[in-house]
């Protein structure tokens, strides 16, 4: 799970073959907005909302609990299914996400982030609204998958918990993350990241 991350800078997605995001941002929380890079537009960075807005949502509010999608039951969840049968993929720069760790008994904020310092990209699905309604014209969700086998990230969130963690990329199957084609393609890419490739220490406030 992920309700807050630090998306990539502007001066790092710079290094990226797209023109850097021309709107603002920062750290980012539910129903922030964001850089991400979908297949509907793969050569522009669009600011999207953290929760995804489906077409039927009358309010924003619903980010609250749309803002992460469990890759196991996304096909069948009123809130994603439509975006993922679609095939609606984006990819969420992230220069770090943040999970707590109980490990002391009391929750501690940690930061985990590339071992290089490059943008994490993080697979998602995205929505986008035909109509300027009042409500974000586009959002998106991060993909999550159990993590009670990480090494890394089963050390996060309550003891009791199902551990779980977004989907990372490798950064070289982002386009193929971009150019999937099918429900089994993309899932193909539901898979841990090796823990050598990622680093992780408190970062309390």
């Amino acid at each position: 799970m992920c309700a807050n991350y630090q998306p990539a800078s502007r001066e790092a997605l710079a290094s990226l073959p797209l023109p850097p995001p021309d709107f603002a941002y920062g750290e980012a929380y539910p129903g922030s907005v964001v850089p991400v890079v979908t297949n509907f537009a793969p050569r522009q960075w669009v600011p999207a909302c953290f929760g995804l807005v489906p077409a039927w949502a009358k309010d924003v509010k619903i980010v609250r609990s749309t803002y992460n999608a469990r890759s196991e039951t996304i096909g069948d969840k009123p809130s994603f299914r439509d975006a993922w049968r679609r095939g609606q993929l984006c990819i969420i720069p992230a220069e770090a996400i943040y999970e707590p760790s109980y490990e002391t008994g009391k929750a501690v904020r940690w930061r985990i982030g590339q071992a290089d310092g490059k943008p994490m990209g993080i697979a998602g699905i995205w929505a986008r609204r035909e109509s300027d309604d009042g409500l974000p014209r586009w959002s998106m969700a991060m993909l999550t998958i159990n993590a009670d086998d990480d090494p890394l990230f089963r050390r996060f969130h309550r003891p009791d918990d199902e551990k779980r963690s977004v989907v990372i990329l490798p950064r070289e199957a982002w386009g193929d993350w971009l150019r999937c084609k099918s429900e089994d393609a993309a899932r193909a890419l539901l898979v841990p990241l090796a823990p050598s490739g990622l680093e992780a220490a408190p970062a309390p406030r």
